[in-house]
């Protein structure tokens, strides 16, 4: 993963680069972290680098959906109300059964299918706004695909952000040097690798 996104040749392009390199920023975070860690809240947060990740994929699963069954609303989920709660609070905790390794694949697969999908529609369609989720607005009937991508770039950039501080709190990593060990790139006087720092002994 380079530095920056690429340029592009033209919009789709565009969003569709700049979605990819925060999707990409979870995999530099949690690079060379055991599952303990990954699990750990060592900051001021509840949250956590396997639970970021986790809801990495999971609002990306829900906003492609949305946009896939655009300009119908997708299908309707009927299950009670406390079991779809606890869902989405699942979402944001790494669970003593999962593994880190686990929760990447799974957002591997789910970055995949979220640029295949909004790859492929119309970046005008109108994706029609819920009226049951209580953040969303009232005061207007839909977005569109571009609308969608934007968000899931601004969403996943924020979480990005909220993992760079935990990660730092773990172990004072940052996130050049945990790109540059994760795609091994070259040293420079500016730009060295993450490396393990040796256990106190």
């Amino acid at each position: 993963m380079p530095g920056m996104p690429p340029p592009a040749a033209d919009e789709r392009q565009s969003l569709l680069e700049f979605l990819a390199f925060q999707q990409n920023a979870f995999f530099a975070v949690a690079y060379g972290l055991t599952d303990e860690q990954a699990r750990s809240t060592p900051s001021v947060s509840t949250l956590s680098i396997g639970g970021l990740v986790k809801h990495a994929a999971g609002v990306q699963t829900g906003w492609v959906e949305r946009a896939a069954c655009a300009p119908d609303f997708p299908p309707k989920d009927d299950r009670p109300m406390e079991e779809l709660i606890a869902e989405y609070g699942d979402q944001y905790v790494m669970r003593e059964d999962e593994t880190l390794d686990g929760l990447l694949d799974a957002l591997k697969r789910q970055n995949a299918e979220t640029l295949r999908v909004l790859g492929e529609c119309d970046l005008g369609t109108p994706v029609p706004v819920p009226r049951d989720v209580p953040w969303f607005p009232k005061d207007i009937d839909h977005w569109n695909v571009r609308w969608v991508i934007l968000h899931l770039i601004e969403e996943l950039s924020r979480h990005a952000g909220h993992a760079d501080i935990i990660r730092e709190s773990i172990d004072r990593a940052t996130m050049y040097e945990l790109m540059a060990a994760s795609e091994q790139w070259p040293e420079t006087e500016w730009i060295k690798r993450w490396r393990p720092t040796a256990a106190p002994g």
